[in-house]
């Protein structure tokens, strides 16, 4: 938060072509001092997170962004009322920005490393993978007015949920995640996944027809429940816009934006969408103001984006390669099988290299072509950060196997005696911050992988917040 109101105090910000929608509450003069700290939190989609807040859904494209974190911001900024003599709702909303998304990325932290337990079975991993997100190349954005910090604590919850046996709870917060954003859609392959699990492991009855109609009837539950959120947005959408008798009165200026940038608002023509056989707006908003679709975005001045989105693809694509070569069987037997030739049970790998990361595994790299081929593939790199744990599991493996400045830091005792630590090295209790102390004398994997994390969380602070490209 310091960073980023320095950057933006210091450094004049690029006039974009972006949504700014103007202000209609006058602003004091405490409003103004909170607009000078935290307006670097406002810019690019965290505007109209922020105007959905304070306004609702008064433009067509406004329904590219889901309600449960404009809801979150409401509620936040109730929660600052009494200050409203002195602040007006922007402002209580930009401080419900900084507060929340705070609260939620260090919630996701603890989660993120409460997964890593349960699933890499493997401590120092999981440690060092919640460090790690600490640190996230999308680090602006788990900060900043956008629903990533909330989306990332929902989804990891989720999961370590669903990985202690609770698919009630796990289907819950999955489905709060769909409110967030609209991939949590994709998270219904995991409980999915673990029915299958379920069903498969189960000893085999006379009558397999009710343990099959049971499955059916949790896949379709499960369905049903992360759907819903997106299914609900998508009709409230539908009857703002394709409706008579839900038009509502705009403020003027409001009006007159929308005239100037050819907005389309609820008092507008029906949109042709709303005649379509599955009126869905999001697609339609997606395919039009976005120009989301497949390969859509291979463009030649497309290409530094491309470049931007390139360490986050490797990350991605060198983990599957790591994992299927290790465990081809594995794969081919989607996870339910651990060994071809096996009469007594072998002893798992821990770690990333567990059999229990497959289904992880696939989801990231689903995500990943998805976003590589039909996204506009910037957000890449906080569309995974925000969504799987594998981006931060597999450089903790790669740190914890091929380091090995990190494993004789492992080996002093948190409170070292005088002596005791190696010759002309610092060994402070975060091991990550270990191997900053002792950068020259770190591995070549090491340094890619922390000069990734850190070079992108410094140049997010600095872009992001003065209208810069990183979005």
């Amino acid at each position: 938060l310091v960073l980023q109101a320095l950057f933006n105090a210091i450094i004049p910000d690029h006039h974009a072509e972006a949504f700014s929608p103007p202000r209609l509450t006058p602003s004091g003069s405490v409003d103004q001092i909170v607009e000078g700290l935290l307006g670097g939190l406002s810019h690019w989609d965290a505007e109209h997170f922020l105007f959905i807040a304070e306004r609702g859904y008064l433009y067509e494209h406004n329904f590219a962004f889901f309600p449960g974190f404009p809801l979150a911001l409401l509620v936040g900024a109730e929660l600052l009322r009494p200050l409203w003599p002195l602040l007006n709702l922007r402002s209580r909303l930009l401080i419900s920005v900084a507060l929340l998304n705070s609260l939620f990325s260090v919630l996701a932290a603890v989660a993120l490393h409460d997964l890593g337990c349960l699933v890499l079975r493997c401590p120092c991993q999981a440690f060092y993978g919640a460090l790690l997100f600490c640190l996230s190349p999308a680090n602006v954005f788990l900060a900043a007015g956008y629903s990533e910090a909330l989306f990332a604590l929902l989804t990891f919850s989720a999961m370590g949920q669903l990985e202690r046996g609770r698919s009630w709870t796990s289907g819950f917060l999955f489905a709060l995640a769909t409110g967030v954003r609209s991939n949590g859609l994709v998270n219904i392959g995991f409980l999915v996944y673990s029915q299958c699990q379920g069903f498969l492991s189960s000893p085999m009855v006379l009558n397999p027809l009710r343990p099959l109609l049971k499955l059916m009837g949790s896949v379709f539950l499960s369905v049903f429940a992360l759907g819903l959120p997106f299914a609900l947005f998508q009709y409230y959408g539908y009857t703002q816009f394709c409706l008579s008798g839900s038009v509502r009165p705009i403020p003027e200026p409001l009006r007159q934006l929308a005239m100037d940038k050819g907005y389309r608002t609820v008092e507008g023509n029906e949109p042709p969408w709303c005649s379509w056989e599955l009126p869905l707006i999001y697609s339609y908003i997606q395919d039009i103001y976005w120009n989301v679709g497949f390969l859509r975005y291979y463009e030649l001045k497309q290409v530094p984006n491309f470049l931007l989105a390139t360490p986050m693809a490797i990350l991605v694509a060198g983990a599957t390669w790591t994992y299927v070569t290790t465990h081809p069987w594995l794969c081919v037997t989607l996870g339910m099988q651990r060994s071809k030739h096996s009469k007594t049970p072998e002893k798992p790998d821990r770690g990333f290299l567990g059999p229990r990361v497959f289904v992880y595994l696939v989801h990231a790299t689903a995500l990943a072509l998805f976003g590589g081929l039909c996204m506009h593939v910037q957000v890449l790199t906080r569309f995974l950060g925000s969504s799987t744990p594998l981006v931060y599991w597999f450089p903790a493996y790669l740190l914890h196997n091929q380091e090995p400045l990190l494993r004789s830091l492992e080996t002093v005792p948190w409170k070292p005696r005088v002596g005791d630590s190696l010759p002309g090295q610092m060994v402070p209790r975060n091991s990550i911050m270990g191997l900053l102390y002792n950068w020259k004398t770190c591995s070549l994997v090491t340094r890619c992988i922390l000069g990734y994390f850190l070079s992108y969380w410094l140049l997010g602070l600095l872009l992001h917040c003065n209208f810069l490209p990183w979005t």
